[in-house]
């Protein structure tokens, strides 16, 4: 029951975290009549026909910024989380490493040829 009903949380979590703007044209066409009336900057000049899109577009700009900044911390975190668990111990050691000697020769030597090599003569048939 308590692990369903958490997973049921974070799920909501996540989708409202990812659907915010989804949220904000919801809120809007919802409250439209409203916010054009109370809440809009241009309510004064009814010619420019704006009915709330402009308070629609600075809550869209908040809602971008707020997850930007939600980002960020969340990269932040991230960020000092990966450094705080590090053991920044160094440990010195004084034993000699053994020298393993290797049967190969470091100078390889190539047998030259006595004799200049010619190709098989061609048979020819008379």
């Amino acid at each position: 029951m308590f692990r369903s009903l958490t997973a049921f949380v974070l799920i909501a979590a996540l989708i409202t975290s990812n659907f915010s703007q989804l949220f904000v044209y919801a809120g809007f066409e919802m409250n439209r009549n409203y916010i054009a009336a109370r809440l809009c900057e241009n309510r004064a000049k009814p010619m420019m026909h704006c009915n709330g899109k402009c308070y629609l577009a600075k809550k869209i700009k908040q809602a971008a910024e707020k997850e930007k900044n939600e980002e960020r911390q969340s990269l932040k975190s991230q960020f000092q989380e990966a450094f705080i668990g590090q053991d920044t111990r160094i440990v010195f050691s004084s034993f000699v490493l053994q020298v393993i000697k290797t049967p190969y020769i470091l100078s390889p030597s190539f047998q030259q040829a006595a004799d200049i090599f010619q190709p098989p003569q061609a048979f020819s048939v008379s």
